[in-house]
């Protein structure tokens, strides 16, 4: 009896071994898709169905572009002959994510749904404050502004929802049109130029440190050129730490730091921060370019990894606290200059109300036409599916008039502004206070009444600096 049931068992234990065996040779049989129909669709497949686990190495891959049934994108490739190229993962706290972005190159320059032609692209998730704040970057007339296309993929037969497929920063005809300077440059003449960099909150490679003040380092991510010979990192340390000491003069009514950056540049940079109330601004993400010609300035920008804290706002953004520990860069020097207070005054008089208000109609215009896609993707990630594309929209529509009125209302005045009297009229003036940090306190008959009503302090009077005991 016992051996039969011994041998029972022992050809039970090998027809399951045999069943596993056969289910782990089999192909694992992907998810449905669940495809919209709204969008053109972006089809990649990895070599071996090889996973993306890797942020900094290349996998091989191939793709094919279904604009399905959009008359306006041409195809690229098919099913049948799909295009070479390859994909890694990207980001920093958006990689940690269940929903990855990922960084793509093509195998050749390829322009894609209108944009123009290049090999590099990213894969971002998709949000309402990249829809606002990359066309905001396109009214406040930045020099470079990344374009984007909506599309939904569909990653090794498995649907991984909605996805903006934008241009990357880079130095390109198209892109950052400036000269692109060569790898382990010598040449003293063609190292002045030719840069694109990033004031980073991540350690990472191709980076350098210099000590911007007593509570924080700055530290820089350069992108273009990336190996860099000993020539072209001395010369971009001494260059960073000659702007930050600039900056950080006492005397704040010095131009030296002008001779470095462009002012106007920053005040739109600035402008946009503001409009979008984003704590990044000039914490992370801070990109600024340079170009080798002759008199040539670092350029503020382009934008990118842009959010809306979607608050109500009681002071300049890089003032006010969020959840997270951030540092902003230069900024709160920057804005006591004059000459950066009068770049603001005159760019905000080019922007508001017109231009900037354009910005709504093409949220209405872009966001709800999302909202097929935008649903499935939260379907497939379990996101809250209460965050319908027409929330989205109106959301952030609110959030941006709210930040523009504000910001009407605050345009900063430097402290140190010199605001001469020309008057000759016996009838006296309003006078108009000022804090140190530029905002109006208040109006006032004449200068004894404004002493009269304000508490002990420092204040900006009629463009001068006054001690109230």
């Amino acid at each position: 009896m016992l051996p039969r049931l011994l041998c029972c068992m022992f050809l039970a234990l090998t027809l399951m071994s045999c069943v596993d065996d056969i289910e782990a040779n089999e192909p694992q049989t992907p998810i449905v898709a669940h495809i919209s129909g709204t969008l053109p669709v972006l089809y990649i497949n990895t070599e071996n169905q090889k996973p993306i686990t890797s942020k900094t190495e290349y996998i091989n891959a191939n793709y094919w572009l279904d604009p399905v049934g959009k008359d306006d994108i041409a195809p690229l490739g098919t099913e049948a002959e799909p295009l070479p190229m390859q994909i890694r993962g990207r980001g920093h706290s958006s990689w940690k994510g269940p929903k990855k972005p990922y960084k793509i190159k093509l195998g050749k320059k390829t322009a894609i749904m209108g944009m123009p032609k290049n090999k590099h692209w990213a894969l971002l998730k998709p949000t309402e404050n990249t829809v606002a704040g990359l066309q905001l970057g396109k009214l406040m007339d930045m020099s470079w502004t990344p374009n984007f296309r909506p599309i939904e993929v569909v990653l090794n037969g498995d649907y991984i929802g909605l996805y903006f497929l934008t241009e990357t920063i880079r130095i390109d005809e198209s892109r950052v049109n400036i000269y692109e300077q060569q790898d382990q440059e010598t040449n003293p003449d063609l190292i002045s130029g030719g840069w694109l960099v990033e004031v980073d909150n991540y350690h990472d490679e191709c980076q350098i440190t210099i000590p911007e003040n007593n509570r924080w380092n700055l530290t820089l991510r350069y992108h273009s050129p990336e190996d860099l010979s000993n020539m072209q990192l001395q010369w971009l340390t001494n260059e960073f730490k000659t702007i930050n000491a600039a900056i950080y003069s006492k005397d704040k009514t010095s131009t030296a730091w002008e001779e470095h950056i462009d002012v106007e540049s920053m005040a739109r940079f600035f402008i946009l921060q503001e409009v979008m109330d984003n704590p990044d601004g000039f914490h992370g993400s801070f990109y600024l370019h340079k170009d080798l010609r002759e008199g040539s300035k670092w350029i503020a920008g382009p934008i990118w990894d842009l959010v809306c804290y979607n608050r109500e706002k009681t002071d300049y953004t890089f003032k006010m606290k969020v959840h997270y520990g951030f540092t902003p860069h230069w900024i709160g020097e920057i804005i006591q200059y004059d000459s950066f207070c009068q770049a603001v005054k005159d760019v905000w008089r080019e922007v508001y109300p017109n231009r900037l208000s354009e910005i709504y109609d093409y949220i209405d215009d872009i966001v709800p036409l999302l909202g097929e896609a935008w649903k499935n993707d939260c379907e497939r990630w379990n996101d809250d599916p209460t965050q319908t594309a027409q929330l989205r929209a109106d959301r952030i529509k609110n959030a941006l008039r709210r930040n523009m009125e504000w910001l009407n209302q605050h345009i900063p005045v430097s402290p140190y502004a010199s605001i001469p009297i020309t008057s000759t009229s016996c009838v006296e003036e309003t006078v108009k206070v000022f804090n140190l940090q530029g905002i109006l306190i208040g109006e006032f008959r004449n200068i004894a009444d404004a002493k009269s009503n304000l508490r002990h302090g420092v204040y900006i009077i009629n463009g001068e600096k006054m001690i109230l005991r």
